[in-house]
């Protein structure tokens, strides 16, 4: 390595390393600000509520632990964070499951970019009409006398309707992998789109099958796109409460539920506590899933 190589890679060691100018740090200004007000200060403002004295009819700012010990020993709120455990695990290789080979479909095989973007225009067209309609627009469609139902009978699969189809934890995993799976198409078909197509070929060419080089070459390639997938997913389902209060008759609370209960009911306390709660249990999600892949890196 000759001596202006070694010159240049220290100037660009010396540019990296280097400490922000006061101009760089005037830009992240508004930034940190932002996130300092509307994100770090309600955080920890929660946190402080959780521990207040919550009474039948007030809330007091008398520091105590007593309705984090509520938290944990009453079988209501553990059984709404199993439920959102649960449903969120099952959702997630739910929208896996279905928006991967769409994904798959679109990023790989549609080789025209105008039909690409089409295709994923039409995934997205649900978002133009309300979220609350979405929701409900699944209840004719999976009732006792629903189009599913109807359709079901008329074919000769089944004799008497499912019941289990409406007002049940089936309704709610329905509702939100059908909600959410668009967030999971998005960031695969967009990793999909970066492979290189004359890899897959040189593949082809020494003789490697379809599974072979989607299990060596496409799946590891797309990973980020799973894992940024996941996390949308993730942090949406987490927080959900209108779909299970919708599509389950109130029959399955999950933890959001227990926060509108609880605001509602004026009990601060107890709502700032399933707040924390499932805010740890949102960055454990995040931060988990971040380890699979370096996004740093890969994006």
């Amino acid at each position: 390595m000759t001596m202006t190589a070694v010159t240049e890679d220290l100037k660009t060691e010396k540019a990296v390393t280097a400490k922000p100018s006061g101009k760089t740090l005037w830009l992240l200004a508004p930034g940190v600000l932002w996130m300092l007000f509307f994100l770090v200060l309600p955080l920890a403002m929660m946190l402080y509520v959780s521990f207040w004295t919550q009474t039948t009819f007030k809330i007091e700012p008398t520091l105590t632990l007593k309705s984090w010990i509520t938290f944990f020993t009453s079988e209501t709120y553990l059984s709404a964070l199993w439920t959102t455990i649960r449903i969120w695990l099952i959702v997630l290789v739910a929208t896996v499951l279905v928006g991967y080979p769409a994904a798959l479909f679109v990023g790989l095989f549609v080789k025209n970019k105008t039909l690409q973007t089409v295709l994923l225009v039409l995934c997205v067209i649900p978002f133009w009409t309300s979220f609350l309609i979405r929701v409900l627009a699944w209840r004719p469609m999976l009732g006792k006398e629903g189009a599913i139902n109807m359709i079901l009978m008329k074919v000769g699969i089944i004799t008497h309707p499912i019941e289990v189809l409406l007002f049940s934890e089936l309704s709610v995993i329905i509702g939100m992998t059908q909600i959410y799976c668009v967030f999971m198409v998005g960031p695969i078909a967009f990793m999909l789109g970066r492979i290189d197509p004359s890899i897959i070929e040189a593949a082809k060419d020494l003789g490697a099958g379809f599974w072979r080089i989607f299990r060596t070459i496409i799946l590891p390639l797309s990973m980020p796109g799973v894992v940024v997938g996941a996390i949308f997913v993730s942090v949406m389902v987490l927080g959900e409460f209108a779909t299970s209060a919708a599509l389950s008759g109130r029959k399955v609370n999950l933890l959001g539920n227990i926060i509108v209960t609880q605001v509602g009911s004026l009990k601060w306390a107890f709502a700032a506590v399933a707040g924390v709660v499932l805010t740890i249990l949102m960055g454990a999600v995040v931060a988990a899933l971040l380890r699979v892949v370096d996004l740093r890196k890969e994006l």
